[in-house]
């Protein structure tokens, strides 16, 4: 077998021209032409087989195996973000959009364990996909591309995806971070009209008074989660605009309030979305008024496969050795759409941490001055590299 540590420690600075070419070319949203041929460019050279236009800006690579086999899935997502970039890298962005979330890195990695992997698959047992996705930062690429038929054509039976960066504080440079189960939330938002009576400010029993039946709506959408939610299962209820009123002395018609809720069960956030209506209802009718309430199901919460895990941390063990590795014991309320991937078929989502204090790289996420730690790009290419490589040799057909 192939040393895919090796392969990835002499591809090092060819990781690091790529994201830098990608650094400079963000794009946002679904719609990704520089970004989505730039990698078909690089695919075509290596010689891999490639299907464009998935999902819309999707590519889906294969590598196929010497024998015949299961199939795994790599993921890495492309876009990036509506920020100005104030980095003052000799490479940053100046066309608005800034790779403020690393996916520029996450590509670069999957295009390095692409390359080995093509360069090596006599050795294979089974399929690899290689799939590279748009729209994570919404409105969402996984599920067009699963639609689109992304993990059909082989059918693929696993999937393997990171995410660099310091989102977890408790993963050191070039540690990997796992989790055994559930790992991000799910990505849910909600819209609230309160409908009342618009009158004078000076008399308020002329009217129905909105703005106060939103004080009571929002102070009791809280306790759904510090009295109905168990303690122990993380669960979030934000409220990020009120919108309501154009003058100080007139009581207007209606407010509309605007959030997102998060949780890491399935369960407890379909108990959410049901508990916020019931309340709603019940707060604006029981105070003269009444309500429009919409609740929209986003990315689902992000679970981990156990099982793949387990083995993935025996991978990673060869990579950066055990000492690295990092059990995540609580998830994060930030979401990924990787969980589509994740609810069809066993796999595991790891954090590769790049923060670097002593390299000045501690800007957070979203930033405008985020940054990775460039040394790390080895380490993110030999675990997708080596961890689709033990899956398939693990499970391959009898």
């Amino acid at each position: 077998m192939f040393n895919t540590v090796e392969a990835a420690q002499k591809m090092q600075d060819q990781l690091i021209s790529w994201r830098r070419d990608l650094h400079q070319i963000p794009e946002v949203g679904l719609e990704l032409p520089k970004t989505s041929a730039y990698v078909a460019e690089k695919l075509s050279e290596m010689g891999i087989e490639y299907q464009e236009n998935i999902g819309i800006s999707g590519i889906v690579g294969l590598i196929k195996g010497k024998e015949d086999g299961k199939t795994v899935a790599i993921r890495a997502d492309m876009d990036g973000l509506a920020i100005v970039e104030e980095t003052g890298l000799s490479f940053a962005s100046t066309n608005g959009n800034m790779h403020a979330c690393g996916h520029d890195a996450h590509t670069a990695m999957l295009l390095g364990a692409a390359k080995i992997l093509n360069e090596n698959k006599d050795k294979l047992k089974g399929n690899i996909k290689l799939i590279f996705q748009a729209g994570e930062e919404g409105p969402g690429g996984a599920k067009p591309m699963i639609d689109d038929g992304a993990m059909e054509n082989p059918k693929v039976d696993a999937v393997l995806g990171l995410h660099i960066g310091t989102i977890f504080k408790e993963i050191g440079t070039g540690g990997v971070g796992v989790a055994y189960g559930n790992l991000m939330a799910c990505l849910d938002r909600f819209e609230i009209k309160v409908i009342g009576k618009g009158c004078h400010g000076a008399m308020p029993d002329t009217g129905v008074d909105p703005i106060v039946i939103s004080a009571g709506v929002i102070n009791a959408l809280q306790t759904i989660i510090s009295r109905e939610v168990k303690p122990t299962e993380p669960a979030v209820i934000t409220i990020g605009q009120i919108n309501g009123g154009r003058s100080y002395n007139i009581i207007p018609d209606s407010v509309e309030i605007v959030g997102t809720a998060r949780a890491t069960s399935q369960a407890v956030r379909e108990k959410i979305a049901s508990r916020m209506e019931e309340i709603v209802a019940n707060i604006t009718k029981g105070m003269r008024g009444d309500y429009e309430f919409t609740y929209t199901y986003g990315y689902p919460p992000l679970v981990n496969d156990a099982e793949f895990t387990k083995g993935f941390v025996e991978t990673a063990k060869k990579v950066v050795g055990e000492e690295n590795i990092v059990e995540i014991a609580n998830p994060t309320m930030g979401s990924e759409d990787m969980a589509y991937f994740l609810e069809r078929v066993p796999g595991t989502f790891f954090f590769l941490g790049a923060g670097n204090e002593a390299k000045g790289i501690v800007a957070p996420h979203h930033n405008s001055k985020f940054d990775v730690d460039e040394d790390v790009f080895w380490v993110g290419t030999a675990l997708l590299a080596q961890g689709a490589v033990d899956w398939l040799d693990t499970n391959k057909l009898i």
